[in-house]
C-alpha cells in the first residue's frame, strides 16, 4: 500500500523539499577489506560498486568533505542491504584521524540496526562468525516499541550494531497509519496501517 500524497506534502512544508527518504549511510572503517567481507558474508549485503583511491593536492577534501586538506580516501565500497538503506563505506588514511571508534553515550556515536525474522537464528549466526554479542536478546513488553527484541553486537573492527525483530509488529502500530515497512509484507515495501489495524 503506498502512503497517501498528503503525507509527502505535509513533509514538503515542513521540511526538506522533495524529500524521499534516506539514500545511503556512510561510515568509515580501519579495513574495508575486512569491513565488505564482513557485511557480504556474515550480514548479507550485496556490493554494487567501489572507487578510488583519491586525494587532492588544494583544498577540495577540506572544504568538500570537513577533513583535513591532505586526507586520502583509500578506498570507497557502496553496498546494498535487503529492503533497507545503502551503505557507502570507507577507508581514509589522514594526519588527524581518530582510530577509537565512538560508543552510543559518546557525541557522535551510532549504531546500525539489522531486522532479522528469526532472533535465536541470527544471533547464533553471528556467534558462529565470531561477532561480540553484548548480553542477551531483550523483549520489550511495554511502551511504543513493545513486541520488540533486540540485541547489541559489535563487528570486528568494534563498530556497534543491533538485532531487532518484531514479527507481529510494534505496539505504536496498533494506533499509528504510518509504518517503516512491515515484517508480514514479502516485498518489504512502504505500507500504511489504517488507524486501529492490528499490529501483526
Amino acid at each position: 500500500m503506498v502512503i497517501e500524497d498528503q503525507h509527502f506534502q505535509a513533509a514538503d512544508a515542513h521540511g526538506l523539499p522533495g524529500l524521499r527518504g534516506t539514500d545511503h549511510i556512510g561510515f568509515t572503517v580501519p579495513d574495508i577489506d575486512e569491513a565488505v567481507r564482513f557485511f557480504v558474508d556474515v550480514i548479507g549485503c550485496t556490493p554494487v560498486y567501489e572507487l578510488g583511491p583519491f586525494q587532492a593536492e588544494d583544498d577540495w577534501m577540506a572544504r568538500q568533505l570537513n577533513v583535513d586538506p591532505r586526507t586520502v580516501m583509500k578506498k570507497l565500497v557502496f553496498l546494498r542491504c535487503g529492503f533497507g538503506s545503502n551503505f557507502e563505506v570507507f577507508q581514509y588514511i589522514a594526519p588527524d584521524q581518530r582510530s577509537t571508534p565512538p560508543r552510543n553515550s559518546d557525541v557522535g556515536g551510532h549504531h546500525l540496526a539489522f531486522y532479522v525474522d528469526d532472533m535465536d537464528a541470527a544471533v547464533a549466526h553471528l556467534r558462529r562468525h565470531g561477532a561480540t554479542i553484548c548480553g542477551e536478546p531483550v523483549l520489550r513488553q511495554a511502551g511504543p516499541s513493545g513486541g520488540q527484541t533486540w540485541v547489541y553486537f559489535l563487528t570486528p573492527w568494534g563498530m556497534q550494531c543491533e538485532l531487532v525483530s518484531f514479527p507481529h509488529g510494534k505496539a505504536y502500530e496498533r494506533t499509528s497509519a504510518l509504518r517503516l515497512w512491515h515484517p508480514a509484507d514479502p516485498a518489504g515495501g512502504l505500507e500504511a496501517a489504517p488507524p486501529g489495524a492490528p499490529a501483526g
